[in-house]
């Protein structure tokens, strides 16, 4: 990859492939290649994305509670 990757290359990559090219590519952003800033970032962020996809599946969904009526708030003990 010399260039951005597409959509299509990110999602073929598997986490420590992206893993590795992200650290591969902020490494040359960070001595100094200025064409490596772009794609450092995209690799990051597709990263984050898919870190925040993975953790949003592990919450249990809780159903909401329904409201208390009005009188019910200042009794105590239910």
């Amino acid at each position: 990859m010399s260039a951005v990757p597409s959509h299509e290359e990110l999602a073929s990559l598997d986490e420590e492939e992206l893993i590795a090219y992200a650290q591969g590519w902020r490494a040359r952003a960070s001595r100094g290649d200025k064409s490596a800033y772009g794609v450092a970032h995209a690799l990051e962020v597709e990263l984050r994305r898919r870190q925040r996809t993975s953790q949003l599946q592990q919450l249990a969904i809780k159903p909401p509670e329904p409201p208390r009526p009005w009188w019910k708030r200042w009794v105590t003990g239910s």
